[in-house]
């Protein structure tokens, strides 16, 4: 689904991330592990196509994140850390803006579609600036997803989420993997997340991958290792 090579990305002298090599299998949910400045949202930034690489390449469903912009995009659906909404619009309203900058064929049935799935109907005519953190992050699932997309790309999606809003969306993404079979990459820094959402997990610090296989594995090559957490600082995960 995703294979990168060699990918980097300076700014300047800065090496934000450094010769990047990692593949995210089909049906998968990967998550990408390290602490803040550790090069994360970079990484994100280059595989969404928001940012261009300075250095190797990545492929996404066998196209190009440069030369195939544009096919990438389409096949890609992303939630950044900060949902940009219209707040005097509703929920209805948003999603039709999105859909038809996306080409979404029947947008309106499409968007109907995807708020049950989402169990959000009740409030798509209220204005967006009424809506709670949760129910933000659940509208910006819905644009995301709104093309069908075949993976599906989340930034710190929990953040300033209560645990019943962490919860919920919990629930919607493993209902998106399990039932719809998207590809999931999500960038965090809560271990408790990873262990009850992804199925294979990649840790990076300061800008270099460290480790990047199934939880499975990677407990299997830690026995005397507790949890993922004492791993996690084992192999330099934290921040130093």
């Amino acid at each position: 689904m995703l294979i990168t090579k060699d990918l980097g990305k300076k700014y300047g002298s800065f090496s934000a991330v450094e010769h990047l090599n990692l593949e995210v299998k089909e049906g998968s949910i990967f998550g990408f592990l390290g602490h803040n400045g550790a090069g994360k949202t970079t990484t994100i930034s280059m595989l969404t196509t928001l940012i261009l690489p300075t250095s190797g390449r990545a492929n996404i469903c066998g196209y190009d994140i440069v030369k195939d912009n544009l096919k990438v995009r389409n096949l890609i659906g992303y939630l950044p850390e900060n949902v940009t909404l219209y707040g005097d619009l509703t929920a209805m309203e948003n999603l039709k803006f999105f859909g038809q900058l996306s080409g979404v064929k029947d947008v309106d049935a499409r968007i109907e579609d995807i708020l049950k799935l989402l169990e959000f109907t009740e409030w798509k005519n209220r204005k967006v600036k009424t809506y709670s953190k949760g129910m933000r992050q659940r509208i910006g699932i819905a644009q995301a997803i709104l093309h069908n997309p075949k993976i599906l790309f989340l930034d710190e999606p929990t953040s300033g989420l209560d645990p019943q809003g962490t919860k919920e969306l919990r629930d919607i993404l493993l209902m998106l993997n399990q039932e719809r079979g998207t590809t999931i990459f999500m960038n965090t820094h809560l271990l408790s997340e990873v262990t009850k959402l992804c199925s294979d997990i990649g840790i990076i610090s300061k800008g270099r991958l460290l480790l990047a296989d199934s939880i499975k594995n990677i407990e299997n090559k830690f026995p005397e290792e507790k949890s993922l957490e004492e791993i996690y600082f084992k192999i330099g995960g934290a921040k130093k």
